[in-house]
């Protein structure tokens, strides 16, 4: 892994108690003296991009909260070519499989500098033994997960390229207060989508040929949504 470790309070620990994203995270629904019952360090690690957070096969004790940030997960075909299958941004946890003793099912890639909590798989189910609101809290991310995987398939995966461009574009500002987004490159754009790198670069050029792409600065864009929509849905 090419990560730098930034430790924070509690001697290595991070500051769960007061952590900024507290009421929107795994260990939302627990109480002070629950985390006198955490015995291990949860580490906040700072990844920039191009980072790999874990690998598809390895066996893993830690599940990861993230603070910051997207990371792209990644699956590699039999001939060799990669398919992004879900992008993860704050809030999200990602390698819950290793709850089960399971090997992580992708490699998980950070595209945009990451913020992420490392969550000891053995503290979780501790605390989730004890916790109702823990154990209820990580049901609701497994449907949540669930849920956007099956969003990639139906709407990424289906349609012609110029909706799937169109409907990526607006699942990257889905409950954003304004329009503005970074793009990736066209080849993760294009392993998101189904389509060729050659297709993708044509279909965003086209899009800013018509303003439904203004950019701001490099590689930020503002998007004409009530456009990007009538596309989406044609």
């Amino acid at each position: 892994m090419k990560y730098v470790t930034d430790k924070e309070a509690w001697e290595g620990r991070a500051d769960c108690i007061s952590c900024t994203l507290r009421n929107m995270v795994l260990f939302s629904g627990l109480e002070e003296k629950d985390f006198d019952k955490i015995h291990q360090p949860i580490d906040l690690y700072n990844l920039p991009p191009g980072s790999v957070l874990y690998r598809a096969g390895d066996m893993g004790d830690r599940m990861f909260t993230i603070r910051t940030g997207i990371l792209k997960l990644v699956q590699f075909l039999p001939d060799g070519s990669q398919r992004i299958v879900r992008l993860v941004r704050a809030t999200d946890v990602v390698g819950m499989e290793a709850l089960l003793d399971q090997p992580y099912q992708h490699d998980a890639v950070v595209l945009q500098a990451t913020e992420a909590c490392s969550l000891p798989v053995a503290v979780v189910r501790a605390l989730s033994d004890t916790s109702p609101k823990l154990h209820r809290e990580l049901m609701n991310r497994w449907h949540r997960a669930l849920s956007e995987a099956d969003a990639w398939l139906t709407e990424l995966s289906t349609g012609a390229a110029k909706q799937r461009v169109a409907r990526l574009l607006l699942r990257l500002v889905k409950d954003q207060e304004n329009s503005e987004c970074t793009l990736f490159s066209r080849e993760d754009m294009g392993a998101m989508l189904g389509i060729t790198t050659e297709t993708t670069s044509r279909t965003i050029a086209e899009f800013k040929r018509q303003s439904l792409l203004v950019e701001t600065s490099s590689n930020h864009f503002l998007l004409d949504i009530p456009n990007l929509e009538r596309i989406a849905e044609d």
